[in-house]
């Protein structure tokens, strides 16, 4: 039996394979996670980094569980909105899309995204991807020339019902139709293109939502109210209006729809139309102004192309600043260019993960996140590698093996407790990770290194350490703190994967022992002997003034 097929809800429930298949999978074929791609109209802003973020904490997790991962991001540079800010910054198409999909990955690079493919739709290979899929969709007769007349949100990009407009008053006084989700303005639109029958699979896709595939579950609802009201689906444009797009083959008067277009990247970086390897995706990760396209018309598409869907959409909440949602208007957009530059690489990433939510909007603000990255990563987490690595305390610059009698002798039952609790953090991460539950991750591993600070207090080395005979004490206490800071930088790796792997470095923690299968706590000596620091002059971070 091939994979892909395995992936189908109705021959999974047929043959009763739903039990087995998650595992069957994670056994059979490399994790593939998704991004969207982001519109190039403007530069980036807080909001697409964290999308990129949050993709690349779940696939720098997954590679932790020794998993092979693939990472696709990119940028949508087709359509008329494209075609507009084009000309309003007085230069053409195609160096315009240049230009600003340069600043994404740039902003990706900076910020550690790990990925495997930044795919562009400008990309010839992806122009042939979706000329062929196009063509299949046409073979199969569900696309069909027809008339289309309604509403355009030509800064969505999404075609929109009746119910899914409204009057907005403007300070002129004049009342104009808006978006009820975006606010943005719609135009009546009505002329002869292609349509795709959408409405030939409302009941498969009631079907795969009900599945649970659609992840927070609130989300769910708000795609099964617009199935309510579906219609078939204009997908491409008069070439007349847009001319920067993808031509309809053998129609060169039309443009393809840029969703059609910007959705079916997903299939080129898996191959098609060659060879799909990897596919379907495992978890595609996308921001909650684009559910509709990713769980209504992308399934609807792959059904009509015989294909498998994919297995899970993640929908994460927006980011607001100051309590407003971003808007060059309100002058309020954050460059995260600028916010790394402040906060540095590390930190910026940390309190956009620590903070975010896939649940709820959150709100940035320049302070808090300085408190965060100071209180946190600098004085609370390299505060404790600085102690426990200070010649004044740790004089040998060792890494101790573990002595069970001087813990039971110089250690509380409360804090034996503790630590022995510790070969369970992992466990409780795991589940955190994989609810993409970011700021869990990070509440679970800080409590651990508060302790373990507060340990160090209680136990006040620099005293002990002035007569020898307390050496026994000392090393245990070395060990107990550099053991809870090796086990929790690895389970730190995916939210700062740069501080956290100079840290293991200073531990000496070499690059082979740092998946989460390593963080295995032994009660005996899990060395045979004591284990060199790897000490550097520079400090890994400092804190933010």
């Amino acid at each position: 039996m091939r994979l892909y097929k395995l992936c189908n809800l109705k021959w999974l429930r047929k043959n009763g394979f739903c039990l087995t298949y998650t595992t069957f999978c994670s056994q059979s074929k490399v994790v593939y996670i998704t991004t969207p791609i982001f519109y190039v109209n403007a530069a980036p802003h807080i909001g697409h980094l964290y999308t990129a973020l949050l993709a690349d904490a779940t696939a720098r997790f997954n590679r932790l569980q020794g998993k092979s991962v693939i990472l696709s991001t990119g940028t949508d540079e087709h359509g008329l909105k494209i075609q507009a800010s084009a000309v309003n910054h007085k230069k053409s198409p195609g160096l315009y899309c240049a230009e600003i999909s340069s600043q994404f990955q740039a902003l990706f690079d900076r910020a550690g995204i790990s990925y495997n493919h930044f795919i562009r739709t400008t990309d010839e290979t992806h122009i042939k991807a979706v000329q062929t899929f196009w063509e299949q969709l046409e073979s199969k007769g569900y696309i069909y020339k027809g008339k289309y007349e309604g509403w355009y949100s030509v800064s969505d990009e999404e075609f929109l019902g009746a119910d899914e407009v409204c009057d907005q008053k403007l300070e002129n006084g004049e009342i104009q139709k808006v978006s009820i989700t975006s606010g943005q303005p719609v135009v009546w639109t009505a002329e002869e293109n292609y349509m795709f029958r959408l409405t030939s699979f409302r009941s498969q896709l009631l079907e795969w939502i009900a599945s649970g595939v659609i992840y927070p579950d609130e989300k769910k609802k708000q795609v099964e109210i617009s199935l309510n009201n579906l219609q078939d689906l204009s997908v491409s444009r008069s070439s007349s209006r847009l001319t920067w797009g993808i031509p309809v083959p053998r129609d060169s008067s039309q443009t393809i729809y840029v969703w059609l277009d910007a959705l079916i990247n997903y299939l080129t970086v898996a191959g098609y139309p060659e060879r799909l390897q990897h596919w379907p995706p495992d978890i595609q990760i996308i921001g909650q102004d684009i559910i509709k396209f990713h769980a209504i018309f992308w399934p609807a598409f792959l059904m009509a192309a015989g294909l498998d869907l994919p297995k899970r959409i993640i929908c994460h909440a927006h980011w607001t600043v100051d309590g407003y949602k971003m808007s060059k208007s309100r002058g309020n957009v954050v460059d995260p260019m600028d916010r790394m530059n402040k906060l540095t690489e590390s930190g910026f990433r940390y309190f956009l993960l620590k903070s975010g939510s896939v649940f709820n909007n959150c709100n940035y603000n320049d302070e808090v996140a300085k408190e965060v990255i100071n209180a946190e990563v600098v004085n609370t987490y390299l505060n404790l590698l600085s102690r426990s690595s200070s010649k004044s305390i740790n004089k040998r610059g060792m890494f101790p093996s573990f002595d069970e009698e001087a813990f039971q002798t110089f250690f509380t039952q409360e804090e034996r407790t503790m630590f022995n609790r510790l070969p369970h953090l992992p466990e409780t991460c795991i589940t955190h990770y994989q609810g993409l539950l970011c700021h869990k991750v990070s509440e679970a591993v800080f409590e651990y290194i508060r302790w373990s600070n507060k340990l160090f207090n209680d136990h006040e080395p620099w005293h002990l350490c002035i007569d020898p005979t307390n050496d026994r004490h000392v090393n245990c206490l070395l060990h107990v703190t550099m053991e809870t800071l090796r086990v929790c930088s690895i389970l730190l790796q995916p939210l700062i994967p740069d501080i956290a792997g100079q840290v293991l470095d200073r531990l000496g923690v070499c690059e082979g022992d740092r998946l989460i299968e390593h963080c295995e706590v032994k009660r005996q000596s899990h060395r045979e002997k004591d284990h060199p620091l790897k000490l550097h002059k520079k400090h890994i971070m400092s804190r933010i003034q």
